[in-house]
């Protein structure tokens, strides 16, 4: 049985929360905590990562749209890169050293979540949003 639950990304700057689109993430069961929820969103995006830079693209076009989209959110990128697969392990490890450094913070609808013990608040509609405090966080 899987689980859905839908997030949203913010950095500080110019994107107007009417920008922000809550993106769904199929996870395996229903987190309880914050670090069960950290850790499932982590290991969620490195498969979806190592998915996506082995599907051979060497150059993928972007709309206008697209391109417009992903410079409002700083970067424009138009393709993967190969190598090595992420690992999930020191994926987490950084998400949860991150997250105790303070480089982001995740909001349970209007609620923030500050301790990696803390039992998610929820209800029907929630959506997480993760908020980046730092220019170097990388996304």
């Amino acid at each position: 049985m899987s689980f859905t639950i839908y997030v949203r990304m913010k950095k500080l700057g110019k994107q107007k929360t009417a920008d922000l689109q809550s993106v769904p993430y199929e996870l395996d069961k229903r987190p309880d905590s914050v670090r069960e929820l950290l850790t499932a969103l982590t290991i969620c995006g490195v498969k979806q990562y190592n998915a996506r830079k082995d599907e051979g693209k060497i150059l993928a076009y972007l709309t206008k749209e697209e391109i417009a989209e992903q410079a409002s959110r700083g970067k424009i990128a138009s393709g993967l890169r190969g190598g090595e697969d992420a690992s999930e392990n020191q994926a987490v490890e950084n998400t949860i050293q991150c997250f105790e450094d303070g480089i982001y913070r995740v909001f349970a609808g209007e609620t923030e979540l500050t301790d990696l013990s803390e039992k998610i608040p929820w209800t029907e509609d929630i959506v997480f949003t993760f908020i980046r405090l730092t220019m170097l966080a990388g996304w």
